[in-house]
């Protein structure tokens, strides 16, 4: 080995003396391996951040590296310790190569090599061997052609790409940021030596299975920058002390779901930036993982932030951890279709606003109603009778928020889903009442991009997180009155216990059987969305958007900034009054058919509803009435069988089974019916 090495020294002496024309057809001649180098794909943040890389297709970790964004300081100790003549030699340093020789005759082994850098990156981009003889002259050929067709820096860049550091490591920057776990634009001395030695023996210099000899290695580069003058002896003796890093660490992997989509939508860019702001992600993500610690194995959290004016998504977290584990990491919740519980309440509000129907101050019915066949309760199963439109909203009641959606008609909601862009699917593909109370399947980021429209006066704008994405026009789905008053009723939502008093604009949501939390709430500039749940879909007893939810939503709005933004002031046509003020039809709430709908007060048999079967008891037939005057008087099939009776709930006595119509009346009158069968 040692004869070949001092042969191809030889030889690299003798081209040197060779004819200069038949020299230079030779060296131009030459056929280059491929210049284009396959580098690691990487998705960028709004500043050029990295928020993920990809390995290239032999599974190494190849990034791609600009001198400009290189520690000057590195640079200067790789060229003063490989190659002092780099900037001036054509590619083979004869006196390098004469001095390797001498010392190598004197020596009697090799002492030096007169390897330049273009050579390495001969070598490297061919893989080529070192010590033959014949890959030793087409280095030097290849280094040769090179110098004539690239530029000092082309060639230094190619290095950085291209220098072995260990394992799958290759290239300066994937070095760096697995050795350091930062981009090598700013690196101490110790850092720079290191990454200047592991090079020359990557698989016996990795720091990570081999300390001591990196050390080592690192030491005498730091030797000879103090010989060289680039770095003084206090500065040395400092970097000799700093610790050789003994673990790789891994190459960063914010955003991944959101990365991994990217990814898959162009599958061939090598570079992509998205909209989000890494600090701002990387804080978010830490939220998350907070946020269902110690909740057992399988809650799982989402989390979406946005800029509601420019529609630009910050902050996107599609779980707490991505990884393949009882949660469930690896799905995006940020695009699972999910009940949305009483989030979807606000809009309905808006709808009804703009049509007429109410005001914030309007008077609502919260008391039991039946809309056919349906009849809803409220969470807590409790009734409030008479309560102001802004009340029912805050307190998330049911019964109001039905009675407005039958006026409106759940095709109007479902049309004003469609403006806001969010994609909906609706079980059995039958849409009824039930909508309004989360009987819909859509996503966190749509549900985002929903509040993100009343946050921004009404008018929807799809929310985009790539920059170079398409910014389509938006569309109203509300008046910018109906919008504000929406939000001003939500920023008087008391906050979470321990939460500031901001006057942030949410809502929570609670879907049936407790499988989804949410809440989502805006500010003047940015609209937050927060998801928890189980990603299989299973109930999580106990689980309130109002108890966990909500606070997840003020945490992030903390670390987002340190003060809200202010609401926007009402535009000047909003009407600012009291119910008493307020034109008459605006004062009550009464649906548009209420001409022909019996008084809220008027009687109704509660029990059994009509359409029922139920069971004869031995003592009789159970009877309740709801609403009306008492006394009552029960009939069945016309006959009276029980009369002034003043309790609402009593037991019939029946000749016997079958169908029959029962009837009862109050003390003003008013009557209500149901046909039942008995048996």
């Amino acid at each position: 080995m040692r004869g070949r090495w001092l042969i191809a020294l030889a030889a690299g002496l003798w081209l040197a003396a060779w004819g200069r024309d038949e020299f230079d057809r030779w060296v131009d001649a030459t056929t280059l391996p491929s210049l284009r180098i396959e580098t690691s794909a990487e998705v960028l943040d709004r500043d050029g951040r990295l928020l993920r890389a990809y390995t290239v297709a032999d599974g190494r970790w190849r990034l791609a590296v600009d001198l400009d964004d290189v520690d000057p300081d590195y640079i200067d100790m790789l060229l003063t310790y490989e190659d002092r003549r780099f900037r001036s030699h054509p590619g083979v340093d004869l006196r390098s190569m004469a001095r390797a020789l001498a010392q190598a005759a004197w020596n009697g082994r090799v002492v030096s090599g007169g390897s330049t850098l273009t050579m390495q990156v001969a070598r490297l981009l061919e893989d080529g061997t070192t010590g033959e003889m014949g890959g030793k002259l087409r280095q030097m050929r290849v280094a040769l052609a090179l110098e004539r067709r690239l530029s000092k820096d082309e060639i230094l860049s190619l290095y950085l790409l291209l220098a072995p550091f260990g394992g799958n490591l290759e290239g300066l920057r994937a070095a760096s940021l697995s050795y350091f776990g930062k981009e090598p634009l700013r690196l101490t001395p110790a850092e720079a030596a290191l990454l200047v030695a592991i090079p020359q023996s990557p698989e016996t210099r990795r720091p990570d299975r081999a300390a001591d000899r990196a050390e080592a290695a690192r030491d005498r580069v730091l030797s000879r920058a103090v010989t060289f003058h680039l770095i003084d002896a206090e500065e040395a003796q400092a970097a000799l002390t700093e610790p050789v890093p003994g673990l790789r660490q891994p190459f960063p992997a914010f955003a991944p779901h959101l990365a991994d989509r990217a990814r898959a939508e162009n599958p061939m860019a090598g570079e992509q930036r998205l909209t989000l702001d890494l600090p701002l992600q990387k804080k978010i993500e830490s939220l998350a993982a907070e946020a269902v610690e110690g909740k057992g194995d399988q809650l799982q959290v989402a989390i979406v932030v946005a800029d509601h004016l420019s529609g630009e998504i910050l902050a996107s977290v599609g779980s707490a951890a991505f990884t393949a584990d009882a949660r469930q990491g690896f799905v995006d919740m940020t695009t699972a279709l999910r009940s949305p519980g009483s989030t979807l309440k606000p809009l309905v509000y808006a709808l009804a606003f703009d049509e007429g129907l109410a005001h914030p101050e309007t008077l609502l019915d919260d008391r039991p109603m039946a809309f056919g066949n349906y009849a809803p309760q409220n969470f807590d199963r409790l009734y409030r009778g008479e309560i102001r439109a802004r009340q029912a909203l805050q307190m998330s009641l049911n019964i109001p928020v039905v009675a407005l959606t039958q006026a409106l008609g759940p095709a109007k909601l479902l049309s004003a889903l469609t403006k806001a862009g969010v994609q909906y699917e609706i079980p059995g593909n039958q849409p009824g009442l039930a909508v309004a109370l989360g009987g819909v399947g859509v996503t966190l980021q749509d549900m985002v991009q929903l509040y993100a429209a009343l946050a921004r006066g009404g008018v929807a704008l799809p929310l985009i997180w790539q920059i170079d994405g398409e910014r389509p026009e938006g569309q109203r789905v509300v008046s910018a009155v109906a919008a504000w008053q929406v939000g001003d009723i939500l920023a008087g939502l008391a906050p979470p216990p321990g939460a500031p008093s901001n006057r942030l604009a949410y809502k929570t949501g609670t879907s049936y059987g407790h499988r989804d939390a949410w809440a989502i709430g805006f500010d003047g500039r940015h609209v937050i969305g927060v998801w928890l749940g189980r990603a299989d879909g299973t109930p999580v007893p106990g689980a309130f958007g109002a108890e966990v939810a909500a606070p997840v939503l003020f945490q992030a709005f903390n670390r987002l900034k340190p003060a809200l933004d202010p609401q926007p002031p009402a535009p000047a046509a909003t009407l600012l009054v009291s119910n008493a003020q307020l034109p008459q039809p605006l004062q009550r709430f009464r649906p548009r058919d209420a001409a022909f709908a019996p008084a809220p007060d008027a009687p109704a048999v509660a029990f059994p509803p009509d359409g029922a079967e139920v069971e004869l008891l031995s003592a009789g037939l159970k009877v309740r009435v709801a609403g009306g005057t008492a006394p009552f008087t029960w009939m069945v099939d016309g006959t009276p069988v029980a009369v002034a009776l003043r309790d609402r709930e009593t037991l019939l006595a029946l000749p016997g089974t079958g169908f029959v119509t029962l009837s009862v009346i109050d003390a003003t009158g008013r009557s209500a019916r149901a046909q039942v069968r008995v048996w």
